[in-house]
């Protein structure tokens, strides 16, 4: 059941999970804002679907944040949904790994989710819905990429803390953790230039018990479940999607 009166908003939403994400929650009637670093994505994922409204917003960037709060308080937008996607993810060899590669790691995926959600928290709504973009590498020690893990268990810590910090007003935080999917991301991690990734989806077919490789539309379906009210008894957990891959 739609609700035109409800606002969702996804950072990193112009392309992958983000954007399938997006789609999903306009599907349900909110009016959903997008940010993006680039603004030819941004321009891109409005043409795929109007009802998006974009943002540009580097959540690496404390500053732009605030200004991207300071833009929703203007015109009066509650926030129902808060989807913190926006991450990357890149190989960093142990021993090899430079200050300037951890930073960018971290500076997206661990400092951007806290600015991001406590910037924007005066804006949520009372019992609004806080879904954080995790990962399975939160529970693998995956090699080579020990500082994205990290970063995603991070994140994973965030939801326990601010499901207890944010009680009172019955704001659910939740982290949603897939595994391997189809995205411009984990095509450019495979270092797959053709945007080819059939040695990784062989892989995660034979590595997961879906016997496939995820979809944003697998992930986008379950961003939609905990932003409604049919997850309102769901908080503080890391909800693995991701074939059965991380539980066995």
């Amino acid at each position: 059941m739609s609700d035109l009166n409800k606002a969702a908003l996804v950072t990193g939403g112009t392309t992958g999970i983000g954007l399938a994400s997006a789609t999903a929650l306009a599907d349900q009637g909110y009016r959903v804002f997008v940010t993006g670093r680039s603004a030819q994505r941004l321009a891109a994922a409005v043409e795929q679907d109007p009802r998006l409204e974009a943002i540009a917003t580097d959540v690496s960037d404390p500053a732009a944040i605030e200004a991207l709060s300071a833009r929703l308080k203007a015109e009066g937008v509650t926030l129902d949904v808060l989807v913190a996607n926006a991450g990357t993810a890149e190989t960093t060899v142990f021993g090899q790994t430079d200050v300037a590669a951890f930073d960018r790691t971290f500076d997206l995926n661990v400092r951007g989710v806290f600015f991001t959600v406590q910037t924007l928290a005066p804006l949520l709504a009372d019992g609004a819905s806080v879904i954080l973009i995790g990962s399975i590498v939160s529970i693998k020690g995956m090699a080579d990429l020990s500082v994205y893990n990290a970063s995603k268990a991070a994140v994973r810590s965030f939801a326990r803390s601010w499901a207890n910090d944010l009680r009172a007003r019955r704001i659910r935080v939740n982290t949603l953790s897939p595994g391997p999917v189809r995205t411009p991301l984990v095509q450019r991690l495979q270092g797959q230039a053709d945007g080819s990734i059939t040695g990784f989806e062989a892989w995660a077919a034979e590595a997961a018990p879906a016997g496939r490789i995820g979809e944003p539309q697998d992930i986008a379906a379950v961003v939609s479940f905990l932003a409604s009210d049919a997850a309102g008894y769901v908080n503080g957990v890391e909800l693995f999607v991701d074939g059965g891959l991380a539980q066995i």
